[in-house]
């Protein structure tokens, strides 16, 4: 009996392609990490990582990311579910722009939001004229992330929710269920995996951006001063022990949130019983 013949080599030789990938493109730069910040000793790591001007900076990094990932959240499952369930004149354009924070380089999106959050800008006018300050602040760092965090969230939906059984909803609707019933019980439990992936990448991507928060942030220190700013200071200064203890820090932050997240996906599909 002939044994069927495999579409792709079998696992030896696809495992050693794969780990000899990411050697190359993860695995050694972060052991570069490791190699810059091993000579600081692990005094001087603590005093790098814990400095108060660094330690603020880890907390408007992470809390905005937070924030932003949040809003992104609840708007790109708005975003999504319209896109998927309603036909309207536009519409591929709108699920096209969708990808625009993707195509758009980060230093041209971070110009364009500081000319319209600005003080005299479209839309800064207003802000400020109500107390906001939207540029240089907090709140326009978390607008920058929001910009480039959105495509994540109803790009990771949008297929769970085209391949929902609608029959299931029907049912429910005939049972007596309430629209909002019947989207909490059974149409966003199905989306909850995947709006929960799609949360999670655009908070990835908040932490680590600086190309768009770089010109909306201002830059002040112990204000509106980013983790990702200090890293390249640092740099800047030579000083690539220091650059990659912070960055090391965040990295591990980083991990240990998106790790917590995806033990909680496991958990869930375990109890589904998937």
């Amino acid at each position: 009996m002939v044994a069927a013949k495999k579409v792709i080599p079998g696992f030896s030789f696809t495992f050693g392609v794969t780990c000899f990938y990411l050697s190359l493109i993860l695995f050694l730069p972060l052991a570069a990490f490791l190699l810059y910040s091993s000579g600081m000793g692990w005094e001087k790591f603590l005093g790098v990582v814990t400095d108060y001007r660094v330690f603020h900076a880890y907390g408007i990094s992470f809390g905005t990311a937070l924030a932003a990932a949040l809003i992104n959240a609840v708007f790109g499952l708005l975003l999504a579910w319209v896109l998927v369930r309603y036909d309207f004149p536009g519409k591929r354009i709108l699920d096209g722009l969708v990808d625009l924070p993707f195509a758009l380089p980060t230093a041209v999106a971070g110009i364009a939001l500081t000319t319209l959050y600005a003080e005299n800008g479209w839309l800064g006018s207003f802000f400020y004229g109500i107390g906001i300050p939207s540029a240089f602040s907090v709140f326009g760092i978390t607008i920058a992330l929001i910009f480039v965090g959105i495509p994540f969230v109803p790009r990771s939906v949008q297929p769970v929710l085209r391949d929902l059984d609608r029959e299931l909803e029907e049912a429910a609707m005939m049972l007596g269920a309430s629209p909002w019933l019947t989207f909490r019980q059974v149409i966003l439990p199905e989306l909850l995996s995947p709006l929960l992936s799609g949360t999670a990448l655009a908070f990835a991507r908040g932490i680590g951006e600086y190309g768009s928060v770089v010109f909306i942030a201002g830059n002040l220190p112990y204000e509106t001063e980013i983790a990702p700013l200090l890293i390249m200071a640092k740099l800047e200064e030579f000083d690539y022990q220091a650059a990659a203890a912070i960055a090391i820090v965040m990295m591990a932050l980083s991990f240990a949130i998106l790790l917590m997240l995806h033990g909680y996906q496991r958990y869930r599909m375990h109890k589904q019983g998937v």
